[in-house]
């Protein structure tokens, strides 16, 4: 990144809840972890939960403790939003309690102009809150048609591993949150970075 010591840290919120699963939410993560690690002070990541209470990772192998609730959120920049078990998001978009706290607390983000980058079946997630309406996304495989049921005033993207429409990313399955973060730090910081990044990983990074 150019100037970076001369640019605002961008803050990263990585929002938690309960059966996230657990590539989705760690591999875009470290991503911009190591991002900040090569230029320090370009990044702040957190995670954000609905409260500070521990949430339970995929088939409850871990608690994940936020690092703030909704309320006490410093403003970010950029929400990733990671998916879960398809069994687990088609829950969730039953759940109302979830569809008015957490979601409208992304919602509310993203009208205020933060960038929303979803990985996974995190894009099916937000199919009641509007933020997809006129736009091009993408999800797991698995999902796909589901997406394009839920979401009719969207165009669903088949065979690419992550669509940039803006204010708004999404990505294909798990590893696809991988590749989108770092196409997002090549844009932000320069492909150096990426490049970078990449060998620390030991990654084959994937195409768009």
């Amino acid at each position: 990144m150019k100037d970076v010591q001369n640019r605002k840290t961008m803050d990263v919120a990585f929002l938690v809840y309960d059966q996230v699963e657990v590539l989705d939410l760690n591999g875009p993560l470290d991503v911009f972890v190591k991002a900040n690690a090569v230029y320090p002070g370009s990044y702040h990541c957190y995670t954000v939960g609905k409260t500070k209470e521990p949430v339970y990772a995929e088939a409850n192998t871990m608690a994940i403790i936020p690092t703030y609730d909704l309320q006490t959120c410093p403003k970010p920049d950029m929400i990733v939003v990671p998916g879960a078990n398809p069994e687990h998001i088609m829950k969730y978009l039953q759940d109302q309690d979830f569809q008015e706290t957490v979601l409208k607390w992304v919602k509310n983000q993203h009208d205020s102009g933060t960038v929303v980058f979803t990985v996974c079946t995190g894009c099916m997630l937000l199919s009641k809150t509007g933020i997809l309406n006129g736009h091009d996304i993408t999800t797991h495989s698995m999902l796909l048609d589901a997406l394009e049921q839920h979401n009719p005033e969207s165009t669903v993207r088949r065979g690419v591993r992550y669509v940039d429409e803006g204010q708004l990313i999404t990505t294909a399955g798990i590893t696809a949150g991988i590749d989108a973060a770092l196409y997002l730090i090549g844009k932000q910081n320069g492909q150096q970075t990426v490049d970078t990044i990449v060998e620390l990983f030991e990654y084959q990074q994937a195409v768009k």
